[in-house]
């Protein structure tokens, strides 16, 4: 698209500024240098200026300008994180997750492991289903081992499916939501029905995916892997509606 002097060739001003990576950490360090009881007053004036501001647009006088979608210069995701920022973390409890997935035949049978740490408490979940993917098993295994957190915790996700750890980490998963579960404008997100159910099991916790390397002596990874696979190789395993149903087996291969 040619451009000048800050004019696009449709006469509409360039798009406003999105904050960076390296803008928001500055950002959310001043916010936790902030004492704690002038926080909800600053959360609240955010929330108010994300509210009321919009980009301005310059009109060329020879083009008339076509309906734009309203922007906040803030986004939702930043906003989250500063209401995390601003809890007093050391009130959460802190825990450990490693979730590991496994199908026989992919797809086919399929399994998830679960170890979940927290404090001296160490506790194994597993659990099959008749006719699933790899992906979506590594999915469950995380969305399960959140799912069991009674209350708001702190989370170290640890998972060798870098198709889980970058989708979230990378804020994959949060765009192909905004776009309406599209990867880009002609491929459309696979197991939208499963990054539903962990997006929003995220957005009640503060949680941190880290990739490790599978198979490499990982002592709680090993486990994990153990779990899954006796898990799908079990009897009764439980149907996995999302992907066996017609409609969404056509969308959640990957």
């Amino acid at each position: 698209m040619s451009q000048l002097n800050g004019m696009t060739d449709h006469g509409l001003s360039e798009p406003v500024h999105q904050s960076s990576p390296i803008e928001t950490a500055e950002f959310l360090a001043e916010i936790e240098a902030t004492p704690p009881e002038y926080r909800s007053n600053l959360l609240k004036m955010m929330r108010l200026f994300r509210e009321s501001v919009t980009p301005n647009l310059t009109v060329s006088p020879k083009t008339k300008p076509q309906p734009k979608p309203t922007k906040t210069l803030v986004s939702d995701r930043l906003v989250q994180e500063i209401q995390n920022t601003s809890e007093n973390s050391s009130e959460l409890q802190e825990v450990m997750l490693y979730t590991d997935g496994a199908c026989q035949g992919n797809p086919g049978p399929g399994g998830y492991g679960i170890v979940l740490i927290r404090g001296d408490h160490r506790e194994e979940l597993s659990g099959g289903f008749q006719f699933t993917t790899n992906n979506r098993m590594e999915m469950m295994a995380a969305i399960v081992g959140l799912e069991v957190l009674e209350k708001k915790s702190k989370v170290t996700l640890y998972s060798d499916s870098k198709y889980v750890v970058d989708a979230i980490e990378k804020g994959w998963a949060e765009r192909w939501q905004t776009n309406g579960w599209k990867r880009n404008k002609k491929e459309l997100a696979m197991n939208p029905d499963l990054w539903e159910q962990l997006l929003k099991l995220c957005s009640q916790h503060q949680v941190k995916f880290v990739w490790v390397k599978g198979h490499a002596g990982n002592r709680e990874n090993e486990c994990c892997d153990r779990l899954a696979v006796q898990a799908c190789q079990q009897q009764n395993l439980l149907q996995d509606l999302g992907y066996e149903n017609p409609e969404m087996q056509q969308i959640s291969l990957f």
